[in-house]
């Protein structure tokens, strides 16, 4: 079999920085204690690290206060904890047409609770007009989600300006940077946002398992935590601690996940969010470069931007004449290539490109890629899509 050419950056990230296993297998055997319930000095020392973690997220992501940082497994949690800790029967709830199920799937639950939700349409690049945000608007308005860049394509939304929108209809906005946080440059409160979600196993190569929010502002005392039950803190009452973050985070953390993410934070620091972006784009300019002859032909069919404006380093394609996911199983099988193939978790973005329900085949760069993996995936598709 080929050698692995690992093409999938934007489902998690592969391989980690070395000091990401490390830090984990660091904490597993040689720390290992809990954070807020034991008075001694190893415990002690992680809760430290822990601190210190969420001080590292929001320098990285635009947050102020480190007890803003909460927690969770995934950024798909720190969504459902936002929606469903925050809205109530008869708000209504303006979406974009790029969403992921993270999205879509607990708005759908809470329409049996009298949550309502327009979806705002993108155009055929991905990108958003701010005015179509605002159009949809009402007097019951009283949250706005959209993600960062679509997983799907790639594009990037205009979130600072739909943030001075709902800053001035006193609406509050909630970021999914699933794709962009490690990726893009995310500034919760430079935009003037209420809270960005985000999650460790992409962009900011971190360990699975880890994920949270950095809330801005009062925003945090608006939401009920959707899970109650230990803290460490306040343990004489059996209510939620009324500060944060312990307001919205319960139960033993994963804290193996959080020291990994520590080690990933740090490496992304020293090497440069903005350093690793122009490698990934400059993969994904070639990929498109090389693909544009099997576009000529009618081979393929790019979906998304072709330029490397306002994007994130991945690329989907379809592939006319050819089934997907057996043109996916031969890049791995006969090239080593994998990518993700099908909707992404992102059907109505799929239904925007008309790529639905069949999907697209996903190339995603890493910082770990080469542009000779780049050339061995245009050589692969030639051959395949031609014969």
């Amino acid at each position: 079999m080929a050698e692995r050419i690992y093409l999938d950056n934007a489902s998690t990230t592969f391989p980690k920085p070395p000091c990401v296993p490390e830090a984990v297998c660091r904490y597993m055997t040689q720390e290992g204690t809990n954070v807020g319930r034991g008075d001694y000095s190893s415990a002690y020392d992680v809760e430290d690290m822990v601190f210190e973690t969420r001080e590292l997220l929001c320098k990285t992501l635009g947050g102020q206060d480190p007890s803003q940082v909460v927690f969770t497994r995934n950024v798909t949690e720190a969504l459902n904890l936002v929606l469903k800790g925050f809205l109530r029967a008869g708000d209504h709830v303006v979406v974009t047409s790029m969403e992921h199920n993270a999205v879509m799937r607990p708005l759908a639950q809470l329409r049996s609770a009298g949550v309502t939700f327009t979806r705002v349409t993108c155009a055929q690049d991905g990108s958003l007009s701010p005015a179509d945000v605002e159009a949809t608007i009402t007097p019951e308005t009283r949250l706005v989600v959209t993600t960062h860049a679509s997983n799907v394509c790639g594009t990037a939304l205009p979130v600072g300006n739909v943030a001075k929108i709902c800053r001035r209809h006193g609406v509050r906005y909630v970021v999914d940077c699933a794709q962009t946080a490690g990726v893009l440059d995310v500034d919760a409160s430079g935009w003037g946002v209420d809270a960005v979600c985000f999650t460790g196993h992409k962009g900011l190569l971190g360990p699975q398992g880890i994920g949270g929010a950095v809330f801005c502002g009062d925003f945090a005392s608006q939401v009920d935590a959707i899970v109650a039950g230990g803290t460490g803190s306040s343990s004489d009452l059996e209510q939620m601690p009324a500060f944060m973050p312990d307001a919205l985070e319960a139960g033993t953390p994963n804290l193996p996940g959080i020291a990994g993410l520590n080690a990933s934070l740090k490496w992304l620091r020293e090497r440069g969010i903005d350093s690793l972006r122009t490698h990934e784009l400059g993969l994904c300019g070639l990929l498109l470069e090389g693909l544009e002859p099997l576009e000529a032909a009618g081979h393929v069919r790019i979906v998304g931007k072709r330029s490397l404006q306002g994007r994130t380093g991945l690329v989907s394609i379809q592939t006319p004449g050819h089934e997907l996911a057996e043109v996916a199983h031969r890049l791995d099988s006969e090239f080593g290539i994998q990518t993700r193939v099908g909707l992404h978790c992102a059907p109505s973005a799929h239904k925007t490109f008309g790529t639905f329900p069949t999907g697209t085949i996903r190339f995603s760069f890493g910082w770990a890629n080469a542009e000779a993996e780049v050339s061995q995936a245009i050589k692969a598709l030639k051959e395949l899509l031609r014969s």
